[in-house]
């Protein structure tokens, strides 16, 4: 199943398998409303974060991947709303801290996105970075969670 909401940065592809969430992904398909409960906490818990109206994510959540990218994938779920991390950062959060491109490349394949925010992690410069959405997309995703702030690093 799967329902598609429109957004600020762009329409935005749902979809669930028994009870679970595993992609949030850009479509260039038009609006189909939710039709499952776990659809409708989906997108109503999205809007609630474009409209700035929440923080964190209550879901289900079942994304396809390997081992190593679904350990990276639950390091970006501990980068709180509004921080970044660098991509060495969250490598030597999961004890591989010579694996940056790797991260960078679970990062890439990240189904989940916004919820399990890929977007939150920059280049050891500041660098906004390898985003599979686009620099512009991130930018927009930072922007919102720092109150129109530049984003800082934390070390």
């Amino acid at each position: 199943m799967y329902s598609i909401i429109a957004t600020p940065v762009g329409n935005i592809r749902i979809e669930e398998q028994e009870g679970k969430i595993t992609k949030i992904q850009y479509t260039k398909e038009e609006s189909l409303e939710p039709s499952s409960p776990v659809l409708k906490m989906a997108a109503k818990q999205l809007r609630e974060y474009f409209a700035g109206q929440r923080t964190e994510f209550d879901l289900p959540l079942n994304p396809e991947g390997t081992d190593f990218q679904r350990k990276v994938w639950h390091a970006l779920e501990e980068i709180p709303y509004g921080e970044v991390r660098t991509y060495k950062q969250i490598a030597e959060r999961i004890g591989k801290p010579m694996a940056c491109r790797a991260v960078g490349m679970a990062n890439n394949k990240n189904p989940i996105m916004i919820v399990v925010p890929c977007h939150r992690v920059i280049g050891s410069n500041g660098s906004l970075i390898g985003y599979a959405y686009g620099i512009k997309v991130k930018q927009k995703l930072i922007t919102l969670e720092k109150g129109n702030t530049k984003y800082n690093l934390i070390q």
